[in-house]
């Protein structure tokens, strides 16, 4: 009797369905064609299991999706975490997060739902779960920035193969600071990573760049899917030059492409975060991708 082929659909392994919730708001950026270069790099990628994306346009269609899904990634964005206060698809933004959390909170470990919430969706995170002071910093981060784990980041899965400071893309308005921990603390969550070490300045106010809410669930403010190759191209198009120029320099300018151009620190932070999610995520499909240090 012939054995059946590893090809044989028969015997596939059944497709992770992986929801990618775009909050760019229909502005044009680098980040959601990162996002779904790196889901795709991850389709057969752990035992032969497909990875299958739907993309949802949170805040023009206030699409969400529902629970269907194994892994929700979702993304960063424009504009102030605020914006939607009062709107359709902040409500049902909301309600996703308490359903995803009602979800795991009964689940069997097997079970649960994995989430990667990036920059504007982790101010959300935050503003939802109330974990912290969001608010809206003296002037815009631009640019490429070390971030510092804490004793805990540099245990967790998402930051435990990169170097402390960490580099990353960092672009925004607005922070959270002042982290609640006896909320942290209630949700059996924790900080992964601040905007600089604690002994920097003791009297300035640090932002929280990196949250661990469960095994399944984390945060990031900074960009983890930032391909410096691209960034590069995209920030040498002459319109994108003379935008930056005329807003934050030219000394600023020319920093920003030195250091994308110097690749490795940011080209690290590329290669190990959302993979090391997937790989995570994945595990309970693809039992030969399970690492010991995949445990919080």
């Amino acid at each position: 009797m012939t054995p059946p082929s590893s090809n044989d659909s028969r015997f596939a392994p059944e497709p992770v369905r992986v929801a990618l919730l775009d909050l760019n708001a229909g502005v044009e950026n680098q980040g959601i064609p990162s996002l779904r270069a790196l889901l795709a790099a991850a389709n057969g990628q752990y035992a032969d299991t497909p990875v299958q994306v739907d993309t949802f346009d949170v805040r023009q269609d206030a699409a969400l999706p529902g629970l269907e899904y194994d892994i929700y990634v979702s993304s960063g964005g424009p504009g102030s975490p605020f914006d939607g206060e009062g709107t359709t698809w902040d409500a049902r933004y909301f309600d996703w997060i308490s359903a995803l959390w009602g979800h795991n909170q009964a689940a069997p470990p097997e079970d649960r739902k994995h989430a990667l919430f990036i920059c504007h969706s982790f101010q959300l995170l935050c503003r939802h779960f109330e974990l912290g002071t969001v608010t809206k910093r003296a002037s815009q981060s631009f640019g490429i920035f070390p971030v510092h784990t804490t004793a805990a980041g540099r245990e967790d899965p998402l930051l435990d193969d990169l170097p402390n400071p960490l580099w990353a893309a960092d672009f925004r308005w607005w922070q959270v600071v002042r982290p609640d921990r006896d909320r942290l603390r209630e949700l059996e969550g924790c900080v992964i990573a601040w905007d600089a070490p604690p002994d920097d300045d003791p009297t300035a106010e640090r932002a929280v760049m990196g949250v661990r809410l469960s095994p399944e669930i984390a945060g990031v403010q900074f960009h983890p899917e930032a391909d410096p190759e691209g960034m590069l191209s995209h920030f040498q198009r002459p319109e994108r030059q003379q935008q930056i120029v005329e807003r934050f320099g030219t000394a600023k300018y020319e920093r920003l492409l030195h250091r994308l151009d110097e690749m490795d620190a940011l080209q690290q932070t590329h290669a190990t975060v959302i993979p090391a999610f997937l790989r995570r995520a994945l595990a309970p499909s693809a039992p030969s991708a399970r690492e010991s240090r995949m445990s919080v």
